[in-house]
């Protein structure tokens, strides 16, 4: 070769290289920009409705496309008006009191029989100084099949009577052996019935039911009342195997008072915690956190934004906010707040969200470009290396 010949082939190694070069170059590009349309982070309002996986099973949504619905104010109205008919009590027959206080066995009866101070020796002498809190009432106890044994008489059953028809069976059977007695019955001690109460009050445990009807208002009270974790909208009622929802939230808020609902024996009542009722918000906030509602079991939209630092500032798309509901079952909803004004936060003020719900703060365009570019840059990289070592 000759040396004239030497800077002729090196021009056109680097012609070559550099062609190489613009080559890589522009592949890259028309992947970076393929790759915006599809990133993570991709704005939902480019289509009327978010497309679901067809490949779907029975437990999972329909392949359909499920519909994104915008807050304003005709949304916040209508499920306001939702909220309100529903009353926060989802059986009305709760609100029907039981009937008057019956015997039942383990109350103790305190029976007097007036010209027979022979009979009162029966019922036994009050305990002096070792007498504790479990210890019945001095007076005729009631077995465990419901009958009472008294002199004279024998046993007689009295269980599921009320106090004055078991003072009048009494009487009849007395008459048999005495002239015209003159009997007083009350119940000593109330030791057959009783509601049990649970979950966020100050003193959970047992509440014996006595001839005073005891609301479930009153059985809360008894028990400390709310504690600061309660949720007071969700208080479960467990009454034959049945669980009913009870918001006392609701309730009051319709004039309508929960010392309406009048406990039976054998009830629980159940006050949930606010940290049962979670709302998840992700994407490009401060604080990605489950907020959780007050203790009246309100979380609006701005709340539980607020929870979470509220939006980031560098990276969020205020335009671009989303609430995901019901994302487990067969027909998800999402809501969508354009909140680049700032008048829009009084929709997000006002928007109710429900225990489960996902709060979605989607990224802006220098956000999402730069996130597709850390995922192209080991490509580019790649393509530089080997540019070089084919030179």
């Amino acid at each position: 070769m000759n040396y004239q010949d030497a800077p002729t082939e090196a021009a056109t190694s680097n012609k070559g290289f550099w062609q190489g070069m613009q080559r890589i170059a522009g592949i890259v590009l028309c992947v970076t920009l393929g790759a915006c349309a599809a990133a993570p982070g991709m704005k939902m309002t480019d289509s009327p409705t978010l497309p679901v996986s067809a490949g779907s099973t029975s437990n999972s949504v329909n392949s359909e496309n499920i519909p994104i619905r915008d807050i304003d104010l005709s949304l916040i109205r209508k499920m306001q008006n939702e909220a309100a008919t529903s009353g926060g009590l989802d059986d009305p027959s709760l609100l029907i009191p039981p009937g008057p206080y019956r015997i039942g066995p383990g109350d103790v009866l305190q029976i007097t029989v007036w010209d027979h101070p022979e009979i009162a020796a029966a019922a036994g002498a009050p305990l002096q100084g070792t007498a504790r809190t479990a210890d019945p009432a001095p007076g005729f106890v009631v077995d465990q099949s419901g009958n009472l044994q008294f002199p004279y008489v024998g046993n007689i059953h009295v269980a599921g009577l009320q106090p004055d028809e078991a003072r009048q069976s009494l009487v009849a059977q007395l008459g048999k052996t005495l002239r015209s007695p003159q009997v007083t019955l009350r119940v000593a001690s109330f030791r057959s019935q009783a509601v049990y109460i649970d979950g966020e009050v100050r003193t959970p445990g047992v509440q014996p039911v006595n001839d005073i009807q005891m609301s479930i208002y009153d059985a809360i009270s008894r028990a400390g009342g709310f504690s600061s974790t309660a949720d007071q909208s969700r208080v479960v009622l467990i009454r034959n195997g049945t669980s009913h929802s009870i918001s006392f939230t609701a309730m009051l808020g319709r004039g309508q008072s929960p010392a309406q609902i009048v406990l039976r024996n054998k009830d629980v009542v159940r006050v949930l915690a606010r940290t049962d009722s979670p709302v998840y918000v992700m994407g490009e906030v401060n604080k990605p956190a489950s907020a959780v509602p007050m203790s009246n079991g309100k979380l609006t939209l701005s709340d539980a934004l607020s929870q979470a630092g509220s939006l980031n500032s560098t990276s969020a798309d205020a335009a671009q906010i989303y609430v995901i509901r019901n994302a487990s079952a067969a027909e998800p909803q999402v809501f969508h707040l354009n909140a680049h004004s700032p008048v829009a936060m009084i929709l997000a003020n006002q928007f109710d969200l429900q225990p489960s719900d996902v709060v979605y703060v989607d990224g802006n365009g220098l956000v999402r470009f730069s996130r597709v570019l850390s995922l192209l840059l080991p490509a580019i990289n790649a393509g530089l290396t080997a540019a070089i070592l084919t030179k």
